[in-house]
């Protein structure tokens, strides 16, 4: 996983003051908050909403709408589990319950061992399905043992 800035309000500031002359300044905004900390913290909500002069309700929205975005720190290691439909028909969903249930967290949760579990609506692995991202490395014709494999080699 990439490495990030610790949450620092002066630093996200002037993230947002970078940013904020462009047209359609939030995504822009948003998506440089969460590159450099790994997400989106609440205090940035009305740093933002001052800058564009939007409510906060409306950045806010932004944030929990775009599943790529982030209110937390991700934990140690990602995996992103695609919910795509060609997914689905390889049965991802049967899957998915099992790896949740086996990794004891919950969507866009982070387990005890730092693992963090998102849903993402496509990684082109379609006629390989199901398919995950661990750390950022695609996995085709995922199993829950597939899957624990992966997460070992990455840790080590």
């Amino acid at each position: 996983m990439p490495s990030y800035e610790p949450w620092n309000a002066s630093r996200a500031a002037g993230i947002v003051s970078a940013h904020a002359h462009r047209e359609g300044a939030t995504l822009p905004i948003l998506h440089a908050l969460q590159e450099a900390f790994g997400y989106v913290d609440g205090e940035a909500v009305p740093l933002i909403a001052d800058a564009l002069n939007l409510s906060r309700a409306e950045v806010h929205g932004c944030i929990s709408f775009y599943h790529d975005f982030r209110a937390h720190p991700a934990g140690r290691h990602a995996v992103k589990l695609c919910r795509a439909e060609a997914c689905q028909a390889m049965g991802s969903n049967r899957l998915h319950g099992e790896i949740l249930s086996r990794f004891g967290v919950a969507w866009h949760g982070t387990n005890a061992d730092g693992v963090t579990v998102e849903p993402v609506y496509c990684l082109g692995l379609c006629a390989n399905g199901p398919a995950a991202l661990v750390d950022g490395e695609p996995v085709a014709h995922l199993t829950l043992d597939g899957l624990e494999a992966a997460l070992a080699e990455a840790r080590a």
